[in-house]
């Protein structure tokens, strides 16, 4: 006869009946607060979000405040911003309040004196015309700035240069097609040739986006296109996005300079990942390009390819020396301000509703590598190696910081 053994209750009951699930709960996410201030230097006609993507945003709850006509130039009135359900702030104060403020020009110096600790400035920076007592300044203030050129997507692409390259390149082309007219001060040529007439020679420097825009552009003109570049791979690529064989060379000097010095166009359409753009033409070389040739030098914004290329605006574009038009716009896009507005706010908007999704663009920087790669200054240090060395300014590993502050 088997011994009955008591087992107490408390082990056995419940164990039939219904149990409750336990689930993650999404933590509460902060309300963004976001600026958008109208821009004042360098001609900056763009703006960072169009009235749909606020409409999306403030949807999603959050705040944005724009300042009144920031979106004028861009053919976008207060009106459309506040029915979207933007507030319009009539004071440049009012709008530095926001945690997060959104730039398509950088910060100028008297700008920088309205930013206060912690505050996260998402801006291009034009390295040309960066100084060291700029980036102590921003030091100084202690906010999170990323550059919009250096923020990486999550396939290791450059989403604001490849957009801003597409549009760049394509206006290059036709920027030069008018400044070699007679009535530009040009050698009177057209760009493309016609019965009879040979065409223009255009020499690009670079096999990317604004390489192959440009060139689609020129060979849809019926130009003659050279393209010389170091990375053999985008030599090859580019002539099979472009569909067709065409004259590529690696950038030799002897090779560069003889097309040079026949070339009635040359487009610098170099980019650097990490600081500035090699300078591939000596002012020598330019000195004996032909008369009335006309450079575009879309690599201005990280320091250009041409020894003789300095800043211009869209006020006064073009410069000539040793006889050659020099066309040096850092923000070429802006010509076409409402389309790359709404380039630039349909890459901007995915950023900030992941940033509402996790908690905050600062969250955002532990676990994405691509908005890592964008900070330049962080909380009172410079994070980004090639402005250390250019100024000689003490440089921080953005990711000790990061791992310091969890």
């Amino acid at each position: 006869m088997s011994k009955k053994i008591n087992i107490p209750k408390i082990l056995t009951e419940g164990q039939f009946s219904y149990q409750e699930e336990t689930l993650q709960v999404k933590p509460k996410n902060n309300k963004l607060f976001i600026g958008i201030p109208k821009e004042t230097s360098f001609q900056e006609n763009r703006i960072a979000l169009t009235p749909s993507s606020v409409a999306t945003i403030v949807n999603h709850g959050h705040r944005v405040v724009i300042e009144d006509q920031a979106g004028e130039k861009s053919n976008f009135p207060n009106h459309d911003y506040s029915e979207a359900g933007a507030e319009i702030a009539y004071s440049k104060e009012e709008v530095f309040k926001s945690d997060i403020l959104i730039k398509v020009a950088p910060p100028t110096l008297d700008e920088i004196e309205l930013l206060r600790p912690n505050q996260i400035v998402i801006s291009p920076i034009h390295l040309p015309t960066l100084s060291p007592d700029y980036i102590y300044r921003l030091k100084q203030k202690r906010v999170i700035a990323l550059a919009m050129e250096y923020i990486k997507d999550d396939n290791d692409i450059f989403p604001f240069v490849r957009i801003m390259s597409e549009m760049a390149g394509l206006s290059a082309m036709l920027t030069a097609g008018e400044l070699l007219t007679s009535t530009r001060g040009g050698r009177g040529v057209l760009l493309g040739g016609i019965s009879g007439v040979p065409s223009a020679k255009v020499v690009i420097l670079g096999a990317g986006v604004v390489a192959e825009y440009a060139t689609r552009t020129a060979l849809g003109l019926g130009a003659d296109v050279r393209i010389f570049d170091n990375n053999i791979y985008k030599l090859m690529n580019i002539q099979e996005r472009v569909g067709r064989q065409l004259y590529t060379s690696a950038i030799n000097p002897v090779h560069l300079e003889r097309e040079l010095l026949t070339a009635d166009v040359a487009i610098g359409a170099m980019h650097s990942k990490t600081g500035r753009t090699p300078m591939v033409v000596s002012e020598e070389l330019v000195e004996k390009m032909k008369y009335g040739s006309v450079i575009i030098d879309v690599s201005i914004d990280q320091g250009g390819c041409f020894g003789t290329s300095r800043v211009t605006t869209h006020d006064k574009p073009t410069f000539v020396k040793y006889d050659v038009i020099h066309y040096c716009v850092p923000n070429i896009a802006s010509r076409v301000s409402r389309t790359a507005s709404s380039a630039m706010s349909n890459i901007l908007t995915p950023i900030l509703l992941k940033a509402d999704h996790i908690g905050s663009i600062e969250s955002m920087l532990y676990s994405n590598s691509g908005l890592q790669h964008g900070v330049y200054t962080y909380k009172g240090c410079l994070t980004n190696h090639y402005l250390s060395d250019r100024f000689q300014i003490k440089y921080t590993d953005l990711g000790l910081l990061l791992t310091s502050s969890l």
